[in-house]
């Protein structure tokens, strides 16, 4: 065909002029580069084209409305003789075309391509193109037809909206009978299915038709006769199949003398079968990542195929096999990327906000026009319907939820080779019909382990809440389950994503809306100094090491966990990348990689080793038991397999065969951890081997804790029993408040805070097990006054939320952003000082499960978070910042407060629990204590 690509990745034709000699080849002048442009009443300037406006002009991010663009062209020489067509990759969202000032065509939809064949009574040598555009907002009274809300537009209500020329625009030049359309189903047996459409003129023509392997030989030819609707079929011998690893393609060509069209495609099936999903007969593991598909510069625009190229390189060296293409309809070359280096894509229809019978009809029309674009290509193996019953309202309307199974089987009938996913549900959604049972769950780890260990394992045993609880789903019973979302949040390095001149991009002012504000990029590094967190990280760069990490401990123990389960037949990590302010991808927007970057596919692959010890933290000289899992994808584990360790101890052992998709277990490794040293984190590294290859790689990190020394312990005084007999356990000596050298409490009152001030040193457990601070009601009728509750003087009281801690208040986590699921939340210990014994850190890793704080401590200023703030936690691009272990001074005493939960097992089983305890009395006991008068 007579175009080709340029050094920018843009299809570009061939100058113009310049004759093409291969007959019934097509002709394109590339429209794309400096067009006029003016929004609303605003000025007129250059844009260029592909872009959004929101991308190019920083006045105009956020915006919505009408914008014209305009630009020149002459007609090549001999064009005239031809049919014309104007082709536009996509343009958001409404447009109206006009050639020399002649309407010739509108468009309503942001995602497809369209085209308008130009009449040859507005065409002269020297043309001028105008395209007026809108961009709705959500006023149904200024955009009547199509408000924002009723219209397809996926995460523009997250990331802002996307307005313009956003695609290529072409002018083509065909002969008037030509072939329109080219849909291929090729199966792995070899036959090659086609069905074409073809223009009027074209009916009654010879047609041939021929298969070319990859290095151009034909491998199958047939012919027909043209028609408005032809099919046809040709057979390949021996095929070979397309997948991640083997991406084999071939070419249809349609050759009718006057048009020429060559389709890539691939041989492949997929299906959902037996609780499996098999990829050309075979099981298959899928290792996904969401991708919002948005790009550092042109938002919806992707820079280059050499960009495009480069970023699917980067997800197979992440062990990715899959892509879910999120709520967007990519650019063509995102699936011609995937069909030659070999990624499976997941796609979806974008949402609306506002579900009617338009809306409806608009996201139909929007899934037609994706199966006419993208049908023929192997890579994409599952289409979605809904996303998060956004737009829907499946819980209260039965309508929307018989819309969902109708729109299921149309689709299914409309295109049987791929899966089908009505909705790809979360909490409180759920499924109607589908070809995958899919769900998405955010938990981090260790604040909420538990949570997710029980989620995952609901999952995995076919949970009755994935599907409809009203009697009117329709589930086979057999669909695959896949956690189709699950993740957490690290931080880019700033650096790296501002410009040249050291400006920051337009997107780092956005996000303050979303949780809570703490997704706000701008200002991070000042918040970050001001916090003196530099004294806890080092530096800024530490940081964001240590949060990175962070993210790679979350996604390493969630994978482990997942594939514990062999029912669950894959998953698909959010995200990708970073998108703008959402920063919990694998790269940031920029593509820049995370510092796990080449250790991620040691868990992202086929075959995982899963350790789990007994716990994540032991001491000196102890025995740990680890049990170990091999989970397999969709290659099988051979007899022979040894899986060796070595680090902080050595040891090999025999693995049990097993095949794809399944557990196999040597059993319960009792490993003899180091007698001596100093307390540190371990390290056992493991490796699987089997006929001289290695299989599989992977790594656990225990906290060794020296043996406590209980001679020379501070004197604690305790009122509450339990607390007593806690410290007594551990070896502390437990004496009335006048002898003892610091008081320990779940909380304190008045009188207490008298003792402080008088010099007292309090250390305050302020673990939510007690409540104690007495607010007063007024709206509580006789008789109903609440567990504890007191009277007096008339007036009715009852316990707060709050505990009684001096100049400090105590909040819960759960329900507020602090909980840590999606949005993570960063929490430290700063190692010195008296914790200087804590091993590890900064940030909280897998051994603090068992004493992670179910409460956070609030009421210190910026400046404490260096030095009287010893443990903490900041949200996001570091918003939110709270204390687990703080200190005040009150009067002339003092107190430490911590949130960590200690005394849930007995004294000194956990390490952790114990070694935070000694350094909270230590803490406790150097705190200033002024014995002088005023």
């Amino acid at each position: 065909m007579a175009f080709e690509f340029g050094e920018d990745g843009m299809e570009h034709a061939v100058p113009a002029g310049v004759a093409d000699t291969e007959t019934g080849a097509r002709r394109r002048l590339s429209l794309d580069g400096a067009w006029q442009f003016r929004h609303e009443d605003g000025p007129w300037r250059e844009a260029h084209v592909p872009g959004p406006w929101q991308a190019e002009f920083s006045d105009l991010v956020d915006t919505s409305g009408r914008a014209v663009y305009k630009r020149s062209f002459a007609l090549p020489q001999g064009w005239d003789s031809q049919e014309l067509a104007l082709q536009f990759g996509a343009v958001s969202y409404f447009c109206e075309v006009l050639l020399n000032g002649q309407p010739v065509g509108s468009h309503e939809g942001a995602f497809l391509p369209f085209e308008i064949v130009l009449p040859a009574s507005a065409l002269r040598a020297q043309n001028e193109l105008e395209m007026r555009v809108t961009m709705p907002s959500a006023d149904h009274r200024a955009y009547p037809g199509h408000p924002f809300g009723e219209v397809p537009h996926g995460k523009m209500s997250w990331y802002g909206r996307i307005g313009g020329l956003w695609q290529s625009v072409m002018l083509e030049a065909r002969d008037p009978r030509n072939v329109e359309d080219v849909a291929i189903v090729a199966g792995m047996d070899g036959k090659v299915f086609v069905d074409l459409a073809f223009s009027a003129p074209s009916t009654g023509m010879p047609v041939q038709l021929s298969v070319l392997d990859a290095d151009g030989a034909v491998v199958a030819k047939a012919s027909a006769t043209a028609g408005s609707q032809v099919s046809a079929s040709l057979s390949v011998a021996g095929p070979r199949l397309w997948s991640p690893d083997t991406p084999n393609l071939y070419s249809l060509v349609v050759d009718m003398g006057t048009d020429k069209v060559i389709e890539t495609f691939g041989f492949r099936t997929i299906e959902a079968k037996g609780g499996q999903v098999l990829l050309n007969g075979e099981p298959i593991y899928l290792r996904g990542a969401l991708d919002q598909d948005y790009y550092p510069d042109g938002i919806y625009t992707p820079p280059s195929l050499e960009f495009l190229e480069d970023q699917a390189r980067k997800a197979k060296h992440l062990g990715l096999n899959l892509l879910r293409c999120h709520i967007k309809v990519p650019d063509p070359r995102y699936y011609d990327v995937a069909d030659r280096l070999g990624l499976l894509i997941w796609t979806e229809v974008p949402n609306v906000a506002s579900f009617t019978s338009k809306s409806a009809d608009r996201m139909r029309e929007t899934m037609q026009g994706i199966l006419k674009r993208d049908r023929n290509h192997p890579s994409i193996i599952a289409w979605t319907l809904i996303n998060e019953d956004w737009g829907t309202r499946l819980v209260e309307n039965a309508e929307h939820r018989q819309w969902l199974k109708d729109s299921y089987d149309w689709l299914k009938a409309e295109d049987p080779t791929r899966l089908v996913v009505d909705n790809s549900a979360c909490f409180p959604n759920f499924h109607m019909k589908t070809d995958l049972n899919d769900y998405h769950y955010y938990r981090s780890v260790p604040e909420r382990r538990q949570e997710w260990d029980d989620i995952t394992a609901q999952f995995a045993a076919g949970a009755d809440w994935t599907f409809s609880p009203l009697g009117d789903a329709e589930r086979r019973g057999d669909e695959p389950l896949v956690v189709s979302e699950f993740g957490v949040w690290g931080l880019p390095d700033p650096k790296k994503l501002r410009r040249a001149d050291g400006g920051e991009p337009d997107w780092f002012e956005t996000g303050s809306l979303w949780g809570d504000g703490v997704a706000l990029p701008h200002g991070i590094e000042e918040r970050f100094a001001a916090l003196d967190l530099d004294r806890t990280f080092g530096s800024f760069d530490g940081f964001i090491e240590n949060v990175q990490w962070y993210q790679f401990m979350n996604l390493r123990y969630q994978i482990e966990q997942m594939r514990l389960h062999p029912s669950i037949m894959g998953y698909v990590i959010t995200e990708l990348t970073d998108v703008h302010w959402e920063a919990n991808g694998l790269m940031d927007i920029e593509r820049n990689p995370r510092v796990f970057h080449d250790v991620f596919a040691q868990i992202n692959t086929d075959t995982v080793i899963v350790p789990r010890p007994k716990r994540h933290s032991a001491y000196l000289g102890e025995t740990l038991d680890i049990n170990i899992t091999v989970a397999t994808g969709g290659n099988a584990l051979p007899e022979g397999a040894i899986l060796h360790w070595s680090g902080d101890a050595t040891g090999s052992i025999a693995v049990p065969a097993a095949g794809p998709v399944s557990v196999t277990s040597p059993g319960t490794l009792s490993l003899e951890l180091p007698a001596t040293g100093a307390s540190r984190m371990a390290r056992l590294d493991f490796v699987l081997e089997a006929g001289g290859s290695v299989i599989a790689r992977n790594a656990c990190d225990i906290a060794l804790y020296a043996r406590r020394d209980t001679a020379g312990l501070p004197s604690i005084a305790a009122a509450d029993a339990g607390l007593a007999a806690y410290a007594s356990d551990l070896g502390y000596r437990v004496v009335p408040a006048g002898e003892a050298d610091i008081v320990l409490c779940h909380a304190v009152d008045g009188a207490d805070v008298e003792v402080m001030k008088a010099g007292g040193r309090f250390l305050i457990l302020a673990d939510g097990s007690v409540r104690t601070n007495w607010n007063l009601r007024t709206d509580m009728p006789d008789g109903e006054l609440p567990h504890r509750s007191i009277v007096a003087d008339g007036r009715k009281f009852r316990p707060s939320l709050d505990q009684h801690l001096p100049g400090i208040s105590l909040v819960e986590r759960e329900g507020t952003i602090w909980r840590g699921d999606w949005i993570a939340g960063f929490s430290w210990i700063r190692r010195d000082g008296p914790f200087a014994g804590i091993p590890g850190g900064p940030i909280l890793d897998l051994s603090f499960s068992g004493v992670v704080p179910h409460h956070l401590l609030t009421g210190f200023r910026p400046w404490e978070f260096g030095n009287n703030v010893h443990a903490g936690v900041v949200v996001g691009w570091v918003h939110k910042p709270a204390a687990i272990i703080g200190e005040k001074r009150v009067g002339r005493g003092g107190v430490v407060a911590t949130t960590f939960r200690l005394t849930r097992e007995a004294p000194g089983a956990d390490p952790v629990a114990a070694a935070l305890f000694d350094s909270l009395v230590l803490a406790t006991t150097q705190l200033p204590v002024d014995k002088g008068g005023f």
